[in-house]
């Protein structure tokens, strides 16, 4: 990457996609303040994450693979199961980050943050968490940013990396959001069955899906889909007590995974969404990246490295720029090139993501769901 000493960013968010694009900035010398809402930076958040190679594949250029990996379940298939855990099928998956990396990887959430924010942490940028940004003034030479700790600064682009409900996408007047998709997923960590060395999957039985993915020597994290339940009539102290009982139907290692389901805080619950900003992704300086701007169900398990790619892109694109590139008229270009070369690969995972979603829903039995996932896979190992 080429280096400039002289701009400054505020990436606003520091969960994956805020993180690696903070440490890439960072290495191309430009000035990197990081603010997070949460106090803990969200270090616990998350039950386990799939890395797909496509992911991995920029966690290496942000320097935290070795840490991934080592900390990490590297897995090259996956297997279809029977409800009673019969196998029906098994078969290697595409390494859509080439050859030389895992076709994916599986780790507990927080792990990963670890690894991430000690990326932060030595990279030099200034953080604060605890923090969020109130309002945004621009003009032609930078945005001026106030905080909610009554501080403000000035900078020459912000970076809104804060997630599906955006609080920068709606400051900066974008008003295409998330639309629910018709499914909920519930995932618990568990600790890792004997035998069980890749992820699994059961298509049918009490859920649309009943999965696990390993998550280290000793752990992975289960997850059962189903239509979606209105949240707010969910009783969080009996999400334990749901997640067993719908696991009910299923045989092989879920009465293992079962019985380890007794806190319910460590159950989470959420929605499938569909999100694509249609639209330009920036306003002036102040662009989005991540959930922010896209976001899918993870039929496909891309959404980390869809929001990964997309900070890659942005630094390279940010950190080739010379000092006149940062004009608004030469800024504009860059920023609109940007979502120019992310959105049809975007779009095709976001739309290959909800068809898979559609047609469960639909009880779609002659669907090509191995051609989809093929297809779609095959284009993701493809440079972004």
């Amino acid at each position: 990457m080429a280096h400039s000493t002289d701009r400054s960013v505020l990436v606003i968010g520091g969960g994956t996609s805020g993180n690696a694009l903070t440490v890439l900035l960072r290495r191309a010398g430009i000035a990197v303040d990081l603010v997070e809402a949460s106090p803990d930076w969200k270090a616990s958040a998350g039950a386990g994450i799939t890395l797909q190679g496509n992911a991995l594949r920029v966690l290496r250029e942000v320097g935290v693979l070795p840490g991934v990996e080592e900390h990490g379940y590297a897995a090259e298939g996956v297997a279809l199961l029977a409800p009673d855990g019969t196998v029906l099928q098994a078969h290697e998956e595409l390494r859509t980050g080439g050859d030389d990396l895992p076709a994916h990887i599986g780790m507990e959430r927080p792990v990963l943050q670890r690894l991430l924010i000690d990326a932060v942490r030595g990279s030099g940028a200034d953080v604060r968490l605890g923090t969020t940004a109130t309002a945004f003034a621009q003009d032609d030479k930078g945005v001026e940013v106030t905080f909610s700790d009554g501080t403000d600064r000035r900078y020459d682009l912000v970076v809104g990396a804060d997630g599906l409900n955006s609080a920068t996408r709606r400051a900066i007047g974008i008003t295409e959001g998330p639309e629910p998709v018709g499914m909920g997923i519930w995932r618990a960590p568990a600790p890792r069955p004997a035998g069980v060395t890749r992820t699994e999957m059961i298509y049918g039985g009490p859920c649309f899906i009943a999965g696990y993915c390993p998550t280290g020597e000793t752990t992975v994290y289960a997850y059962l889909v189903e239509r979606a339940r209105d949240r707010a009539s969910l009783d969080l102290g009996g999400y334990a007590d749901e997640m067993r009982s719908l696991s009910e139907g299923y045989g092989g290692v879920w009465p293992q995974l079962r019985a380890a389901f007794t806190d319910p805080k460590a159950v989470n619950y959420t929605w499938f969404d569909r999100h694509l900003v249609e639209g330009a992704w920036h306003r002036g300086r102040v662009v989005l990246v991540g959930d922010a701007v896209h976001a899918c169900p993870p039929t496909f398990a891309q959404g980390a490295a869809m929001s990964l790619e997309d900070v890659l892109v942005l630094a390279e694109l940010l950190a080739a720029a010379g000092s006149d590139d940062w004009g608004p008229a030469p800024l504009d270009r860059l920023l609109t090139g940007y979502r120019a070369r992310r959105m049809a690969r975007v779009r095709m995972v976001v739309d290959a993501s909800v068809q898979l979603a559609r047609w469960l829903l639909d009880g779609e039995r002659d669907a090509d769901v191995p051609g989809l996932m093929f297809r779609t896979l095959s284009v993701l190992k493809e440079l972004p």
